[in-house]
This record gives C-alpha cells, sequence and structure tokens, in this order.
C-alpha cells in the first residue's frame, strides 16, 4: 500500500505557487516540491498528485492518496474528469494538467481521500509547507499550461 499526501499552494489566485507532495510506503519516505511563478492554486493541488503517481515506477500499485482540494478529490472520484473528456474539456480549466493526470492515473488502483486542510493532519501540514516554501522560493519555474492559457485569451 502506498500513500501520498498533496497539498497546493499560491500567493494570489493567480500569482506565484507551489507544490508539495509526500509519498509513503512502509517506514519508505520521500517528499517532493517545486515551484512557479504564475499559476493558480488549483492547478498546483492537480500537479501535486500528478507528480505522486509519476514517481511511482511499478504498475498496478494500490494507492491511497490525501488531499485537502475538492476539487480535484471530486473531479476524480465523482468521475467529473471522465465527463470533461468526452466534451473534450469544454470550458474547463487546467485541460492540460487534467489529461497528464488521466495518462498515469489508469495504470494503478488509485483512491482518493478528502482531508480537512490546516486541521494538523502532519503529512498535510507537511505538504502544504513543501508548496508554500517552493511558491516563495526564487528561480520560479514557467507553468505554460497556465501562462500559455491566459496569453491566448488575452489576444481573442
Amino acid at each position: 500500500m502506498i500513500s501520498i499526501y498533496t497539498d497546493g499552494a499560491s500567493r494570489g489566485n493567480p500569482g506565484p505557487g507551489g507544490f508539495g507532495t509526500v509519498i509513503k510506503k512502509g517506514t519508505r519516505r520521500k517528499e517532493f516540491s517545486g515551484g512557479f511563478r504564475l499559476t493558480t492554486n488549483n492547478r498546483m493541488e492537480l500537479l501535486a498528485v500528478i507528480i505522486g503517481l509519476e514517481a511511482l515506477l511499478k504498475p498496478n500499485l494500490q494507492v491511497t492518496i490525501y488531499s485537502d482540494s475538492k476539487y480535484v478529490v471530486d473531479a476524480i472520484e465523482k468521475k467529473w474528469v471522465f465527463g470533461w473528456v468526452k466534451k473534450g474539456f469544454k470550458d474547463k480549466k487546467n485541460p492540460d494538467l487534467w489529461r497528464r493526470f488521466l495518462q498515469i492515473y489508469p495504470k494503478h488502483k488509485v483512491k482518493m481521500v478528502w482531508v480537512k486542510g490546516h486541521a494538523g493532519n502532519v503529512e498535510n501540514e507537511r505538504c502544504d509547507q513543501l508548496a508554500t516554501e517552493a511558491a516563495d522560493g526564487k528561480n520560479l519555474k514557467l507553468d505554460l499550461g497556465y501562462e500559455n492559457s491566459v496569453n491566448n485569451k488575452k489576444l481573442l
């Protein structure tokens, strides 16, 4: 059984943002984080989940993902994202990340669990720390999916 804890942060929405991911299997643990110069909280919440799943090397693992994002948990557990695919993500945000998620998701047996944020869950708090430190960091990366979508809307 693999446990993945995730969180995303944004300083402004949009603004500088970051994600934090903790993967646990037994006594083993691995942490991931990254920051972007312009993004949204929801993008970082979803990216944290993607990074966790992409880090798993073997297929067909039992994975429980803990997230404080209703946006991410409900889209997956209530199967909304699969309806969005059928409609070509028309009028939906973050289609680039959802498509990336859908490439890795079927490779495992994934269960999503919503946890209340900032409620003392040790691993969720650690992910929040990783995400906010990444958002506040220097040398932030470009979130091309977000910045390209914003620039394309400005052209219309």
